[in-house]
C-alpha cells in the first residue's frame, strides 16, 4: 500500500529526472499548451495515455472515463471535446479503448453493479445488437475483445456526430477521429482502420448543416 509520502518521493524524482534531460522543461511548459491530440480513453489504471505512445506532458490532452464512452449528454465529456477542438485546435482525436476491458464484460452480462450499469447502458444495447455475430467467436475473451474494439469503433461515430466536432470541419479545420485499441497483455497500441476526417464520410441523417443567420 503505497502512502503518499511514497508518492511524492516518487515524484520528486520524475520531476529531477526531466529537468536533468531538459532544464527548461517545466518552463516552457508552464507558459503555453499546445497539443495537437486530444485522448478519450478508459480510467483503467493498466492504461496510462502518455507512457503508451511515448509522450511529455504537454503533448496530450486527456479526457477518460469508465469504457471510453462519449454521450450526447454527458456535458464533461463534451466540454472537453469543445475545449481541445475550439481553443487548441487538436488535429486528432483518439478514442483508444483496451481488450478485456472490465467496463465492456460488464455491459455484456446480467451482473447489477449499481450506478454504472445506466453509464453503460448504451454499451449493453450495441451488445444486444451484434450478439449473435459475436456468439460466432470461439470463447468469452474473444468476445469481449471483439466487444471492445465494435465499441472504439461507435464512439468513434458518437465524437464525428458531435455539432463540435462538425462545426469545425464546416469552418475548414483539419481534425481527424480515431479509433485505437490497447492491449495490456502485450503493451501495443493499434489503429482500428476507423478514422473519419469528414462529414462526407458519414450517413447524410448524421450531417448537420451550418447555423442559418
Amino acid at each position: 500500500m503505497h502512502d503518499l509520502q511514497e508518492l511524492l518521493d516518487n515524484n520528486a524524482r520524475w520531476a529531477d529526472a526531466i529537468k536533468q534531460r531538459d532544464p527548461d522543461f517545466f518552463a516552457k511548459l508552464a507558459r503555453q499548451q499546445t497539443p495537437e491530440y486530444l485522448w478519450i480513453g478508459c480510467s483503467d489504471a493498466r492504461v496510462p495515455a502518455n507512457e503508451i505512445v511515448g509522450m511529455l506532458p504537454g503533448d496530450l490532452f486527456v479526457h477518460r472515463n469508465v469504457a471510453n464512452v462519449v454521450l450526447p449528454t454527458d456535458l464533461n465529456c463534451l466540454s472537453v471535446i469543445q475545449y481541445a477542438v475550439d481553443v487548441l485546435k487538436v488535429r486528432h482525436i483518439l478514442v483508444t479503448g483496451h481488450y478485456g476491458c472490465g467496463g465492456v464484460r460488464a455491459a455484456m452480462g446480467d451482473r447489477q453493479y449499481g450506478l454504472i450499469d445506466g453509464w453503460l447502458r448504451s454499451i449493453r444495447d450495441l451488445y444486444y445488437v451484434n450478439r449473435h455475430a459475436l456468439a460466432q467467436l470461439p470463447n468469452e475473451e474473444a468476445q469481449v475483445d471483439r466487444m471492445c474494439e465494435l465499441n472504439v469503433i461507435q464512439q468513434v461515430e458518437n465524437v464525428a456526430h458531435t455539432t463540435i466536432v462538425q462545426n469545425a470541419w464546416l469552418r475548414g479545420q483539419e481534425l481527424s477521429v480515431h479509433g485505437c485499441i490497447y492491449g495490456i497483455k502485450d503493451g501495443r497500441w493499434k489503429s482500428l482502420d476507423t478514422t473519419i476526417s469528414g462529414a462526407e464520410q458519414m450517413p447524410e441523417q448524421f450531417r448537420y448543416r451550418p447555423i442559418q443567420r
